[in-house]
């Protein structure tokens, strides 16, 4: 059980400490991903249970070590990933056989390091500014904008990497970043991609491991009811009304999300085949219905959980390219 912060790479940011850094996903379904699973990571096979982790979720000693690895990365290979100091991390911290899903992705540290370099080559001045992680079972996950300016949530790219691990190393990862949005957007929604505006009714505890796995199949039963089964209905008895959206697409609420779905862009059901739940968040990894061995990755999403009620929604929905 971690928490999910934002944190600044390299710098740190103000009360921030770093222990060693679609209005839907359905509204671009049919866009590329970087990310694709050798397997389908929706069957319990190999391994796996139902969210894809072959490790165990209810064991935070590891997962807390699992997550500074990770960040580990981001602090010494990000701000130059052709330095000693970052080749010597990634050969440490990457297993040399490490997996990279996606198009064009390569493996091992060295495909780490070119993933890093390529974030920077897009955004010159690039730092790595991490908004929330997870660590759950095997996977931890990185919520973080990549900008060179680190005090405009405005700039830039906004990014989710997904990390298994295995004896303290990454052993299989995906990758997923979106352009951000400039100007107004059509639907009013000015929330940047990244802030944090849900503010609970009364001060609350921070989730058990069996909380957080409550969380994880409630957001999941949730979202695949919404996105696979396409039915609204779950938005009445899953989603607060006051909804916060940080997908520029729409607007707040779940009025938004039902106009959608009554509307006539229809597009291919999809489920949650890969799901972390630290703190009060729920993040899913997407897969169209009966995909197959090679088929993308189409988005990751964080949901907050409050009181059994989705509460707010962040997204990266990687762009065709």
């Amino acid at each position: 059980m971690t928490r999910s912060r934002p944190v600044l790479v390299p710098l740190v940011r103000t009360a921030v400490v770093l222990a060693g850094v679609s209005m839907l996903a359905g509204c671009q379904a049919t866009s590329a991903a970087t990310a694709d699973p050798s397997s389908s990571a929706s069957s319990a096979t190999n391994g796996r249970d139902d969210g894809g982790s072959m490790g165990d979720r209810a064991d935070s000693q590891t997962e807390q070590k699992n997550l500074a690895a990770v960040l580990k990365l981001y602090t010494d290979a990000f701000p130059d990933p052709t330095s000693s100091q970052a080749q010597a991390t990634a050969d440490k911290l990457v297993a040399a056989d490490a997996v990279a899903h996606g198009s064009g992705q390569k493996a091992g540290p060295g495909g780490l390091l070119s993933e890093f370099t390529a974030d920077r080559g897009r955004v010159p001045g690039a730092q790595a500014v991490v908004k929330h992680t997870a660590a759950d079972g095997d996977l931890v996950a990185v919520h973080y904008q990549v900008a060179s300016d680190p005090a405009d949530e405005r700039t830039g790219e906004a990014a989710v990497d997904l990390f298994r691990l295995r004896d303290g190393a990454v052993v299989e990862r995906w990758s997923f970043d979106q352009p951000i949005a400039t100007g107004t957007p059509a639907s009013g929604n000015t929330n940047t991609m990244f802030s944090d505006l849900y503010n609970p009714s009364k001060p609350g505890v921070a989730p058990s491991e069996k909380q957080e796995e409550q969380n994880r199949t409630f957001a999941v039963s949730a979202y695949n009811t919404l996105f696979r089964d396409q039915d609204v209905s779950i938005l009445d008895k899953a989603f607060d009304p006051a909804y916060l959206q940080h997908n520029p697409v729409a607007p707040n609420g779940t009025a938004a999300l039902k106009s959608f779905f009554s509307g006539s862009s229809a597009f291919p059901p999809q489920e949650s085949v890969i799901s972390l739940s630290d703190g009060d968040i729920v993040w899913t990894f997407s897969q169209s219905v009966g995909a197959k061995s090679g088929d993308p990755v189409l988005a990751a999403d964080l949901f907050r959980v409050d009181d059994k009620l989705i509460r707010e929604h962040w997204d990266v929905v990687p762009t065709a390219g």
